[in-house]
């Protein structure tokens, strides 16, 4: 019988998740780091935000979740990045470059037609591990 890996809910103050929500923002298997895709919702809702700006909240909203469940930035290896408009990949490098240094982590572009909210323009999955720190890494 295979050993069952401890389980737990990371919740944080500056990451709401609604009463109501029929998911969990992140949670800690083992080493493992599991985030739900994060978007800049509701501050894109309250105010005009560009893909720049999206961007910068929602890989805060990722750094304070990782941080949270124990780790930092450099516990997260692989981003995937869902743009509404390819023409944006250039703000979404530019924000990633104010959050990460080099190594930067593996990551995946991709332009979707939609998003949950109509204002959204970027969504971004996010994996980590307490077990890994990209700082560290020989290059």
């Amino acid at each position: 019988m295979t050993a069952m890996v401890a389980v737990r809910r990371v919740m944080c103050d500056e990451v709401a998740e609604p009463a109501t929500a029929t998911w969990s923002n992140c949670l800690l298997l083992g080493n493992e780091i599991v985030l739900s895709g994060m978007t800049a919702h509701p501050a894109a809702r309250d105010a005009a935000l560009d893909t720049y700006a999206q961007t910068l909240v929602v890989l805060g909203k990722i750094r304070d979740l990782v941080e949270a469940a124990g780790g930092t930035l450099g516990s997260i290896y692989k981003l995937v990045i869902y743009v509404k408009d390819i023409g944006d990949k250039d703000e979404v490098g530019r924000a990633r470059r104010t959050f990460f240094q080099t190594p930067y982590p593996c990551s995946t572009l991709v332009e979707v037609s939609g998003l949950v909210f109509s204002e959204l323009t970027v969504e971004i999955d996010a994996f980590a591990r307490l077990d890994v720190d990209l700082q560290q890494a020989v290059v």
